[in-house]
């Protein structure tokens, strides 16, 4: 009894009570918003569940990142994202909860982390709206609906975000260090896009720490160190173990890691794709002769033939830049392939169709940003001058990288979710503030940003609708609480002017809230590439689905017994379904997309010799769909293998990366859930090229 009469138990206040429960009803609007029919997501970006499955087969494979289980070519990103779906996927199987439930969990942590790190600074109010801001945000809510690792990058950005910003007040090295290993934690789940943020995480230091310059400069440098060795400690390892003993280095054009991490996942992203191209060496044992594929092997196979250019060599142990901005590298369009990007420039972010991703509160932000900047400036800066380095430096160099490059999707624009309810909070209640010490000015500003941003979020609705039916409630409630205010101005009432203020932000939040659920309900059409709501009707069924053609994998099934791998194909695109059906290794001819030269015409006849391949699904006319050096395979097939009738069909290398532009019941057979319809794909046929031998 005296120990419990020593502890003093305090009833929370009812204030208290009443943001814990506005905390939680955030989070559970989050939850319902990406729980929401999510067995109807399928396999969700197949080309990524199928490498999941693929890990799980051996610590190889999951060490390498391997796309299918022979481990013939790696998936085209760092390993760390997947290896957390993977675990998770080892815990919960390979299905739609098993791997979604990462970036599920990553989504939700990183709105209590937004909610958190607005808070501490600038109040509850402002930590809530943040909040439910990113809960809301509708591009948000379909990358945390998808396993394409974004989710999981933000989360670790935040969590990064918190360290920085404690190093700046403690000026503890240690702290610095954290930040620096986080940021490479997170360039070892999607490379240089998790440098998007860093200008601002170093700025926030450099101007916010209150130390001598010499010392900030040299932690700065220190963290430099630690950031580059734990972001390219994998790429090291992978690009120094030889490439007989690995897979072929996905998207890369000299199966290289340095390749892939400064061309296709670096540059291209800028300038687009076709635009440059990149060449990278350091010594590797018997790795690559040139650009070919020189001594390395398929797991189990032989030696290959090699190949022409620079690259992997097994000697060298210098670095070899060459062709930068040439024209040449990875074949295709410009930027925005498979997707649409919009028009490069100052108003690419607030203009169709990217402004439906992340733009609903963007003038919101902007001035919450202005706010946060004022007129007075201090050395070191103030609390208020870091919030505005930090989330404005972050929302400034992301939406500027954003409004220029030439090639990436439209989930990739999560990553300004962050920034833009961090400062969307901030900005409304800074509103508030202004309204309290300088009431007209607080009036005119309010109503003026309430217009503006209602004018983007109607303009953003119709480019995916024809009417907007909520339109005129919307501005009727807008208009309403701005009235109530002016009423609460005019007669001194601080109460009113409170609800005139709730109800008027409500109004800006009903139309991202709105179109959030009509991403949870309706954006479908790619699975493999999510994006926020874009105006189809067509309700989740099961387009996330496997597309296999189940007459063509019983004749496999029957025929492959004993065969290492069930078919070869030309890339991902028609083999990760057959992957997932079966477990079973899948030759992806072209890697992802039909662009790796992943394996030569000597490599399949060393298989098919050894009893390890006998089928390949392929078109022999015009090769792979990338064809970009198949051409020793497109011979091979002509002269050595045989049509197996029945199982002709239409495919593409672009689209889903699981190759599907048709119907379930075949791969890519036109009319399903693909962005290429049959009419643009290529015959493709099966061969048998056991026969001969």
């Amino acid at each position: 009894m005296k120990l419990f009469n020593a502890i003093e138990f305090r009833r929370p206040s009812r204030a208290a009570l009443l943001r814990w429960l506005a905390l939680l009803g955030v989070v559970l609007l989050a939850l319902g918003l990406r729980f929401y029919n999510l067995d109807a997501l399928g396999y969700a970006n197949h080309y990524y569940t199928a490498a999941v499955k693929s890990m799980l087969e051996s610590w190889h494979n999951f060490f390498f990142v391997a796309a299918e289980p022979g481990g013939s070519v790696s998936v085209d990103k760092p390993p760390l994202g997947l290896w957390i779906e993977a675990a998770s996927a080892a815990v919960f199987g390979v299905n739609t909860f098993g791997v979604l439930f990462p970036e599920l969990l990553s989504g939700i942590i990183s709105i209590l982390l937004v909610h958190y790190l607005v808070k501490r600074q600038f109040g509850d109010a402002a930590g809530l709206l943040a909040a439910l801001a990113l809960a809301i945000t509708p591009v948000v809510v379909a990358t945390d609906r998808n396993n394409t690792i974004d989710s999981t990058l933000i989360m670790t950005l935040l969590f990064a975000a918190w360290a920085w910003i404690r190093a700046t007040e403690t000026h503890k090295l240690s702290y610095l260090m954290l930040g620096a290993v986080l940021v490479g934690l997170a360039f070892n789940i999607k490379m240089l896009q998790a440098y998007l943020p860093l200008p601002a995480f170093i700025a926030l230091y450099f101007f916010g720490a209150n130390e001598k310059m010499w010392k900030k400069l040299l932690k700065l440098l220190l963290a430099g160190g630690v950031l580059l060795a734990v972001s390219l400690s994998w790429v090291t390892i992978v690009d120094l173990t030889p490439a007989s003993q690995r897979p072929y280095v996905g998207s890369s054009s000299d199966n290289s890691e340095m390749n892939l991490l400064i061309g296709y996942n670096g540059l291209s992203r800028l300038f687009g794709m076709g635009r440059t191209s990149f060449s990278f060496s350091i010594t590797g044992g018997n790795g690559l002769s040139g650009g070919g594929l020189g001594n390395s092997t398929l797991p189990g196979s032989g030696a290959r033939q090699g190949g022409n250019g620079g690259g992997f060599n097994g000697n060298g142990g210098t670095f070899n830049f060459g062709n930068l901005f040439n024209g040449g590298g990875m074949p295709g369009g410009g930027g925005g392939m498979m997707g649409d990007e919009g028009q490069v420039g100052f108003l690419r972010l607030v203009t169709g169709p990217l402004s439906r991703e992340a733009s609903w509160l963007l003038p919101v932000a902007l001035l919450g940003l202005l706010a946060l900047l004022g007129l007075k400036w201090h050395w070191p800066f103030s609390p208020r001058q870091q919030a505005a380095v930090l989330w404005g430096g972050w929302l400034l160099v992301t939406g500027a990288f954003f409004s220029v490059a030439g090639f990436f999707h439209q989930y990739y624009l999560s990553m300004l979710g962050a920034p833009i309810a961090a400062l969307a909070g901030i900005g409304l209640v800074e509103l508030w503030h202004m309204f309290r010490q300088k009431t007209w000015l607080g009036v005119c500003l309010f109503a003026a940003v309430a217009a503006v941003t209602l004018w983007l979020q109607f303009h953003t609705a119709e480019t995916a609708m024809l009417t907007v039916p909520w339109r005129v409630e919307v501005w009727a409630a807008a208009a309403a609480g701005i009235a109530v205010v002016i009423v609460a101005a005019l007669h001194n009432r601080r109460w009113l002017a409170g609800a005139g203020f709730s109800l008027a932000i409500a109004a800006l939040l009903v139309t991202p809230g709105i179109w959030s659920g009509l991403t949870a309900v309706y954006a479908s059409v790619n699975q493999s590439l999510p994006a926020a709501y874009d105006g189809t009707t067509r309700a989740l069924m099961d387009s996330g689905g496997l597309q296999v053609d189940q007459s063509l994998l019983a004749y496999l099934e029957q025929n492959t017994q004993g065969d290492e791998y069930l078919m070869a194909v030309p890339s991902s695109m028609q083999g990760a379904d057959y992957v997932i059906a079966t477990g079973r290794p899948v030759l992806y001819l072209g890697g992802f997309m039909g662009n790796d030269p992943v394996a030569s015409g000597a490599d399949l006849q060393k298989l098919v010799q050894e009893g390890d391949l006998r089928y390949i699904y392929y078109n022999s006319n015009r090769g792979g769909f990338g064809g970009q050096g198949q051409g020793s395979v497109i011979s091979w097939v002509q002269q050595n293998c045989q049509v197996v009738t029945g199982y002709n069909t239409q495919t593409v290398d672009q689209g889903n990366p699981d190759g599907t532009g048709g119907a379930p019941g075949g791969m890519g057979t036109g009319g399903g859930p693909g962005v290429f319809s049959a009419a643009r794909g290529m015959p493709i046929s099966l061969y048998d090229c056991l026969p001969k031998y």
